[in-house]
């Protein structure tokens, strides 16, 4: 399984881009791959193929009406292992004994 953490902006419209951004949340909400998203971007948990997949989805959007777009992705592979979203968060609180902000 793969966590891919990715942030994709588009460049020369202005300061805020959250419209942007909601147009991929919405694709990522209903591709079915599970996510979270934080300030700084989003992480999906899949396969590699699912996961990339829902990214050019957000590619292909965003292209649509943006010149020039602004990409960074980040990935980790863990063979046999699922639920990291989640089991990551969990192992640094039981190590902290107590929850953390998420």
């Amino acid at each position: 399984m793969v966590l891919l953490e990715f942030s994709m902006s588009p460049l020369g419209k202005g300061e805020s881009v959250g419209k942007y951004v909601a147009r991929s949340l919405d694709i990522i909400d209903k591709s079915g791959v599970d996510y979270r998203l934080n300030p700084m971007g989003t992480v999906l948990e899949g396969d590699w193929d699912e996961v990339f997949a829902v990214v050019k989805k957000c590619y292909d959007r965003m292209k649509k009406d943006c010149g020039r777009i602004s990409c960074t992705i980040k990935v980790d592979h863990r063979k046999g292992r699922t639920g990291r979203l989640q089991s990551k968060v969990a192992s640094v609180e039981l190590k902290l004994k107590r929850t953390i902000k998420q």
